[in-house]
């Protein structure tokens, strides 16, 4: 039975207008309710009948389209549609001058120039090579000397084929025996284990290039995306954490998605170090260890770092009655206080990620994803005609002020900073009646000073879609190849993943890329010199340095 549309506004005795909302806020949750409870009852019933031997109710995909949550189509804003000539992009190999017979031509046919066409092609051939190399012995010294391979050259196979196997694999996400059934079809002889070990094995180049990257786009922007998905290595459960902020991406695969993860992530898997100073108090307080331990704590050497084995050798004796939840916030407040006290490797001032606990209090500054946030109110289901009116009318609303606040990233504006702080205060603290919308809209304002941060740094975004987006990379990969067995398959997805995605943010081919360090003809700035080129032309760090 459907309830006719209400409009509370209508009611003139405030009382009664109070009495009829909490009705309908009671009969919004009801319904909420009887659904979970239904769909938890027929789950009993399926498993009960599964135990008896039966069947249970078959599971027939409803025909109606899922309720989409996503927030695209309020969040991105047309833009009017240039269409760009990709003719002029195209490189020209080679020309050829196509003529006309002169039996079609009549007498009177004046020559008036020509009409380019330009058609594009591939030829995919074999280029094996024997290489005959002189060979030399001299009786003084009792050697054999041979002719060196040219650069590139090495094992059974050219740089061709090594950069076509990184980059089918890493980039096309072709699965090895798509790649070897390609390599076969093209008459080159290869097995499996070869292309294996084309793709972890000896890449010691790329892992250095990819770490170096990593460093000099930290140092280069004070502000990071954070992201991490689930990942398979050899059949168990770890986690790929993805750092990326406009001039590199970074991928690291780790057991746990734990704040001392992300700690060792944004250090690139140096070892963890703790140290006991004022800070690490402080955050012991906000992580509400008990007092008595904090006191305990502060026999600790102060103000020097103390290795991992010594600290939890330590907290095993003198905390033991810390449950493993208390141990391991002592253990992130000592590690994060460390990490800030540091100078081997740039310090994240800011990171914008989700709401997620292992971020937080990491860096000074916190920026959450307005996308995140609101995909909490698209979940929002309401069932009454009147609570859908109202969760249309707020939904309008918060992303009328998130494109406000989008507009003020490209002209920060202290007088527009302290209006839309005002806005957002006002927008937040509404109340509807409708309690799961007023609900979110505290928790919303809760958030305040984390999504009202590009206010402060208008050079960060409003969401988190570029961490988004490259993990979405991963999890392509994932479904493709599954994951790596072996350590040196885990760092190579990491590494050669890292490559393929900062690449492409400086402009670079990556087939290009791959080519010009297999060959090694360098040809190719170092990434770390060519991030530190970028960011002085992007300008990634303006509001740090005027405060």
């Amino acid at each position: 039975m459907s309830l006719p549309e209400i409009d509370l506004t209508q009611i003139e005795d405030e009382k009664m207008r109070h009495l009829v909302g909490g009705l309908l806020n009671i009969i919004e949750d009801l319904r909420t309710e009887v659904g979970a409870v239904r769909a938890e009852n027929q789950q009993l019933r399926d498993e009960n009948n599964r135990l008896k031997g039966e069947q249970g109710k078959p599971n027939i995909k409803a025909k109606k389209t899922p309720k989409n949550h996503s927030s695209e189509q309020e969040r991105r804003q047309r833009k009017k549609h240039q269409k760009r000539s990709k003719r002029s992009q195209i490189k020209i190999d080679r020309q050829e001058t196509l003529k006309v017979d002169p039996e079609d031509l009549p007498d009177d046919a004046v020559f008036k120039g020509y009409q380019d066409v330009v058609v594009q092609d591939i030829e995919v051939r074999t280029d094996n090579i024997l290489f005959r190399k002189e060979k030399f012995y001299s009786q003084s010294t009792r050697k054999t000397y041979l002719a060196p391979l040219p650069a590139g050259y090495q094992g059974e196979f050219g740089p061709t084929i090594r950069t076509q196997v990184l980059v089918l694999y890493y980039a096309s996400q072709m699965t090895e025996v798509k790649i070897h059934e390609w390599l076969s079809q093209i008459g080159i002889q290869i097995s499996m284990g070869q292309i294996s070990n084309m793709l972890i094995k000896r890449q010691d180049v790329f892992h250095q290039e990819a770490s170096a990257s990593y460093k000099a786009s930290l140092e280069a922007c004070p502000w990071q995306h954070i992201d991490d998905t689930g990942t398979r290595v050899n059949g168990d459960n770890q986690y790929c954490h993805l750092v990326d902020n406009p001039l590199a991406t970074h991928y690291r695969t780790l057991p746990s998605k734990s704040r001392l993860t992300v700690l060792k992530v944004l250090l690139n898997q140096k070892t963890l170090n703790f140290r006991l100073n004022q800070e690490a108090l402080g955050l012991l307080e906000k992580l509400k260890i008990p007092q008595k331990s904090i006191q305990l704590l502060k026999s600790l050497p102060r103000e020097q770092d103390l290795e991992e084995v010594f600290i939890h050798q330590w907290i095993d004796h003198h905390l033991p009655h810390l449950n493993h939840t208390q141990q391991q916030a002592v253990l992130s407040a000592l590690a994060i206080a460390a990490y800030h006290a540091q100078t081997d490797f740039p310090i994240v001032k800011l990171l914008i990620c989700d709401d997620a606990p292992q971020f937080k209090l990491i860096t000074s500054e916190l920026a959450l994803c307005w996308v995140h946030e609101g995909r909490h109110y698209k979940k929002l289901d309401p069932t009454i005609a009147h609570h859908q009116q109202l969760h249309k009318s707020f939904l309008r609303s918060f992303w009328s002020f998130y494109h406000r606040l989008n507009a003020y990233r490209q002209q920060p504006d202290a007088k527009k900073s302290t209006l839309l702080e005002h806005q957002f205060d006002r927008l937040f603290t509404i109340q509807t009646g409708y309690d799961a919308l007023d609900k979110l809209i505290a928790r919303t304002y809760r958030h305040k000073t984390q999504l009202l941060m590009v206010l402060h740094h208008p050079e960060i975004l409003l969401h988190n879609n570029p961490a988004e987006l490259g993990v979405r990379h991963r999890v392509r990969k994932r479904k493709i190849s599954f994951g790596p067995r072996v350590t040196d398959g885990v760092q190579a997805w990491d590494t050669f993943m890292s490559l393929f995605a900062t690449t492409r943010k400086l402009g670079i081919n990556f087939h290009q890329y791959l080519r010009d360090r297999i060959s090694k003809l360098n040809l190719i700035l170092p990434l770390p010199e060519l991030i530190r080129i970028q960011a002085q032309l992007l300008d990634l760090d303006s509001s740090w340095q005027t405060t």
